[in-house]
């Protein structure tokens, strides 16, 4: 397919200062693959930290980052059955999102409720298949359990609060303002603390009437991993899912045995090539999309060409939500 687009094009590992806006040839699709026009890409941290070069996979140079999108199917590559051109879609492609075009597997694309804004489907794909990993198939969740989520008001925050809800959990919210707070209050969180409060250890206790989580969500890592162990109750679960912090956390792991608890890894990326995973994460996430039970929060949005600006917004942990770009 000829043409070209607009991408924001990465060629070093580095910060915000690495994003180009670059003109790039226009992709065409492939057998077994589809081309997206772009009408919203989610910012994630796991973005930010592909550009650097400090993500799980090795960052090949030069790139085009963003991992996931909205838009309009413009043509199907051979073999792609059940799409069609001018249907809207939402997709997880690993790399590629943040540009006017982008070309991803099929089975990575999904089908969009009519009432589902562009900004609010490019916001879903990542936090939500993530929230829903995390809580279900890792930590196994139970109803009626208590589990902390930090960064609550972020985009992976926000959807681990409903999603938790929609599993029947009690739910911790930690954030770093009043204004967060109430956000996480708005969505179902039945605890709001604010992360720089002294004793928060204790807080968390009193509020679970001295037995801490059963399950904790942890994304900041570095100095702070010490004190999320003893938010624990017995036989709970800390999942890791990332460190925003980007420092080293040490642990004792054999302070682990007295509590007979557990540290989970999680990411979302292997789970997307399970066919399985992928059909049981779908059969619980569509129909809530569709009933509006769970709706995406979309922060700050930014033009393409703003791509550092927005990358220097979530470094500065000021973002609630998702970070939209919009070519």
């Amino acid at each position: 397919m000829l043409g070209s687009m607009k991408a924001i094009q990465v060629r070093r590992a580095g910060g915000p200062e690495v994003l180009e806006l670059a003109d790039l040839p226009k992709p065409s699709p492939g057998p077994g693959q589809v081309l997206i026009r772009v009408e919203a890409a989610g910012l994630n941290f796991a973005d930010i930290l592909y550009v650097a070069g400090e993500y799980l996979v090795r960052t090949r140079y030069p790139t085009v980052p963003g991992m996931e999108f909205a838009g309009v199917i413009e043509a199907l590559g051979e073999g792609v059955e059940g799409l069609q051109p001018g249907a809207r879609v939402a997709a997880l492609g690993g790399s590629g999102a943040f540009a006017e075009y982008a070309v991803v597997p099929a089975r990575s694309v999904l089908p969009l409720p009519p009432q589902m804004s562009a900004a609010e489907a490019a916001a879903f794909p990542v936090s939500y298949f993530t929230a829903y990993f995390a809580l279900r198939t890792q930590a196994r969740a139970q109803p009626g359990e208590w589990a902390l989520i930090q960064a609550a008001a972020g985009a992976l925050g926000t959807a681990s609060i409903q999603i938790a809800k929609q599993m029947g959990l009690r739910v911790i919210a930690l954030a770093s303002s009043e204004e967060k707070l109430a956000l996480c209050r708005r969505l179902g969180a039945d605890v709001t603390l604010l992360n720089t409060q002294d004793n928060l250890v204790e807080a968390v206790r009193n509020a679970t009437e001295g037995k801490g989580v059963d399950i904790l969500m942890e994304v900041v890592g570095g100095a702070g991993f010490a004190q999320s162990l003893k938010m624990l109750a017995y036989r709970g679960r800390l999942l890791v899912i990332g460190s925003a912090s980007r420092e080293m956390a040490q642990m004792y792991p054999v302070g682990l045995m007295k509590g007979n608890q557990s540290v989970i890894g999680v990411w979302l990326t292997p789970f997307l090539s399970d066919p399985a995973e992928m059909q049981a994460a779908v059969a619980f996430l569509m129909p809530l999309v569709a009933s509006g039970q769970i709706r995406p929060v979309v922060g700050e949005r930014f033009k393409l060409e703003e791509a550092a600006e927005a990358f220097r917004f979530v470094l500065s942990r000021k973002n609630t939500g998702k970070v939209i770009l919009q070519p």
